[in-house]
């Protein structure tokens, strides 16, 4: 056997060798096979349409608190146009620490470090509750035990003159004792647990320089 003829049975067996590793590799097709037909875009347009948010979608900051569509929902959404940066949410985080705050320093009968958070009607009657309580000889020690409902009740907006005003219920629970002249326990007890309800009511200009909401009414 030449070497010419050697030659060419190496080449033929590397071929075949080549072949199979192919065929192990890519695998083998059979018979006629259709190219993959094209996605119609009309295929994908209801999923893109589902993916969507639809335009007229509820801001969740104010339909978790009132109802979608109410007066208090409209109300509160034309405060957020007044002033983009207003929350519903934020908001009932401060009237939260507002409640306490002010309770309690009524309770205690010192009303000045919450002055600039009381509506002048509200100062006059929480001054002349106060001095009748003093014109009495009685005290009161309290103390905020915590909050067990707040409530956004109600809200409305004027927009000629961008005053806002939001009323919340509150449930706060508190120790609370009246005592006499003499100091004796007339009413109440330093151990037993009170439920307080109370409605108030906040004002404020949408827009003002002032951030801060003025309690401008209260009421059970």
């Amino acid at each position: 056997m030449n070497n010419a003829l050697i030659q060419l049975l190496v080449l033929a067996g590397v071929a075949v060798f080549l072949i199979i590793k192919l065929r192990s590799v890519l695998g083998t097709r059979e018979g006629f096979e259709k190219p993959p037909l094209p996605v119609e875009p009309d295929a994908v347009k209801p999923v893109l349409r589902d993916m969507d948010p639809p335009d007229n979608a509820a801001d969740m900051d104010i339909t978790d608190h009132v109802p979608d569509g109410s007066p208090a929902a409209k109300a509160l959404a034309a405060m957020k146009l007044a002033e983009p940066s207003f929350s519903v949410n934020t908001f009932l985080q401060g009237a939260r620490g507002a409640y306490e705050m002010i309770l309690m320093a009524y309770e205690r009968g010192d009303i000045d470090t919450v002055r600039p958070f009381l509506a002048p009607e509200v100062q006059d009657s929480f001054a002349e509750a106060l001095a009748q309580r003093a014109a009495q000889g009685l005290t009161i020690e309290a103390n905020f035990v915590g909050l067990a409902e707040m409530t956004l009740q109600d809200a409305t907006f004027d927009r000629n003159t961008r005053e806002a005003e939001v009323t919340v219920r509150f449930g706060g629970e508190l120790t609370s004792v009246v005592r006499n002249a003499n100091g004796e326990i007339i009413e109440g007890s330093p151990t037993s647990v009170k439920r307080q309800r109370d409605v108030w009511t906040f004002g404020r200009r949408m827009g003002a320089a002032d951030p801060n909401w003025q309690l401008v009414a209260t009421g059970e």
